[in-house]
């Protein structure tokens, strides 16, 4: 985790100020994976940990939630030698599109760059389910809930855990509150 959460640091990819997240949470961090990820020998190794930490899950494909989990999604199913697909949005909510499909019995393994709440992932869940897939695992590379993240019914696995704080909007800290705040996410 430490090594992880160094090259967030070395790369710029762990960003301090005030951040809208994509669940609609206020936050002191932000992790921009895109940061990270732009080096692709560093998107090689922590991807590759990922995968490897998922090797036994019995995936036979890999599904991500675009925008940020596309790059993490390829780069462990080129790890795991598995074909990969992704899930994007249209009209505000994900939708399997571009001729991609899943078929009964296809197990998946879905992979996301950070959770916070979940809610990317569980959409994408929903998604293989509705055409007759099955989710075998999570993976992510920031795990960033704080051990408050819903259940997916499958395993969950990430290479950093943290208890980031987080606020809804209506209760930011005064001290947060007068920081600008930033909305860095792909939404």
């Amino acid at each position: 985790m430490a090594d992880v959460l160094n090259l967030f640091r070395k790369s710029g990819a762990l960003l301090e100020g005030h951040f809208l997240l994509r669940s609609g949470l206020h936050s002191r961090q932000f992790f921009q994976c895109a940061l990270l990820l732009q080096d692709t020998a560093i998107a090689t190794e922590v991807c590759g940990l990922l995968a490897q930490k998922a090797h036994s899950t019995g995936a036979t494909r890999v599904i991500s939630p675009a925008l940020g989990g596309i790059i993490v999604g390829h780069e462990v199913a080129r790890s795991l030698k598995l074909p990969h697909i992704f899930v994007e949005k249209e009209d505000n909510q994900l939708v399997l599109r571009r001729g991609f499909e899943i078929h009964a019995g296809d197990k998946f393994l879905i992979a996301e760059d950070v959770v916070t709440r979940g809610g990317r992932v569980k959409e994408t869940i929903d998604i293989v389910r509705r055409h007759g897939g099955e989710v075998v695992a999570v993976a992510a590379i920031v795990d960033r809930s704080g051990g408050r993240l819903p259940d997916f019914g499958c395993p969950f696995i990430s290479l950093v855990q943290l208890q980031v704080e987080t606020f809804e909007a209506n209760n930011v800290p005064p001290d947060l509150a007068a920081v600008p705040v930033t909305k860095p996410g792909s939404k």
